[in-house]
């Protein structure tokens, strides 16, 4: 997989070389790639976008970030520490960075973008420049393809059956979101947008759910239903029941009788 990925990008970067001279076909050709391509002028000035790139970032014309976007000027990448490898490429490098995050909720404020359909893009960006005879770099290209997009749904839907398959052990954060191959600070705040809570209240709440299953056996007592439940039946306990349902465990299994 990984060498078909880096085969295909050298036969585009050697192809996209080959059309120096053409600058017309060139740009003809960028536009109808089927995969988010921008070009940058030497000085980091974006000069074409192609309609993948846009149609990407929900973007209505190339003229909301051709000549207003600089690649050397965009926070996000000085943030990164990324700044000096992303210039070898203006220096006649290619250059490849890996599964990187991007910054939906900048590109959104920055270009006023609204109604991105995704959640988190991962992308592996490969920046390669585009040489004149001379082998002086005339401009540079950046070439994204994706390597997962979240549409947040379907993340949380993993999230909960995960949580649901293990709520008798410990709640652990990292783990659940792991299952939604996300990352915490991230996970947390889309888990609450799809459900309301967080994931540690929607675990608490699914552990209360089987709690109340378990006290209307009355062949358990009220310490035994809780230890099915992988509970201590305390104080502590008692009040986080009594606080999701309004009742004591006892006044609960009362009523229910």
């Amino acid at each position: 997989m990984g060498n078909n990925m880096k085969d295909m990008q050298n036969n585009m970067i050697e192809s996209f070389q080959s059309f120096f001279g053409k600058e017309e076909l060139l740009a003809k050709v960028i536009e109808c790639f089927p995969y988010p391509i921008e070009i940058y002028a030497p000085d980091g000035t974006s000069v074409l976008v192609n309609k993948a790139m846009l149609a990407e970032y929900h973007a209505i014309s190339p003229y909301m970030v051709v000549g207003k976007y600089n690649v050397f000027k965009d926070p996000y990448i000085v943030a990164s520490g990324q700044l000096p490898v992303l210039k070898r490429a203006f220096k006649g490098e290619t250059v490849f960075f890996p599964d990187v995050r991007m910054p939906l909720e900048e590109i959104s404020e920055w270009y006023g973008i609204k109604d991105f359909d995704v959640e988190a893009i991962y992308q592996d960006i490969t920046v390669f420049p585009i040489l004149d005879g001379e082998k002086r770099v005339i401009y540079v290209a950046a070439f994204l393809i994706n390597r997962r997009v979240y549409r947040g749904k379907d993340e949380i839907e993993k999230a909960k059956e995960y949580i649901e398959t293990h709520w008798q052990e410990p709640f652990d954060l990292s783990e659940t979101a792991k299952a939604a191959y996300l990352s915490k600070a991230h996970f947390t705040k889309l888990f609450k947008k799809h459900t309301g809570v967080t994931p540690h209240e929607y675990y608490t709440n699914y552990k209360i759910s089987k709690l109340k299953e378990k006290l209307l056996d009355t062949n358990l007592s009220i310490a035994q239903a809780f230890a099915a439940c992988n509970m201590d039946y305390n104080g502590h306990s008692a009040r986080v029941f009594k606080n999701k349902t309004g009742l004591s465990p006892s006044a609960y299994r009362k009523k229910s009788e």
